[in-house]
């Protein structure tokens, strides 16, 4: 998949940020904090992972449906987007 290069900049800098709050949260379980702060980070950085992987997401689907309604792909290409999709939203 491919993504312009102003997206994949963007993509790029959302992610490096969430790994600086990731590597917050290490620092505070190394340093006792109270359990609800930490909890919050990780909601933060459940948020911010969930942003961009919706990013992602629409950017994958544009493109399986591009090559889709252009006949440039089969019903596999649908069939492998839904479960993308699927994979992508399901709850553990």
């Amino acid at each position: 998949m491919a993504f312009g290069t102003q997206d994949k900049d963007a993509i790029i800098k959302r992610l490096r940020r969430i790994e600086g709050q990731v590597k917050g949260i290490q620092k505070m379980v190394d340093e006792d904090k109270y359990c609800s702060d930490i909890l919050i980070q990780i909601a933060a950085v459940r948020s911010a992972l969930n942003s961009v992987g919706g990013i992602i997401l629409e950017n994958h689907m544009k493109e399986c449906l591009k090559k889709y309604l252009d006949g440039a792909a089969g019903d596999q290409v649908l069939d492998d987007l839904v479960t993308t999709m699927i994979k992508y939203t399901k709850q553990n």
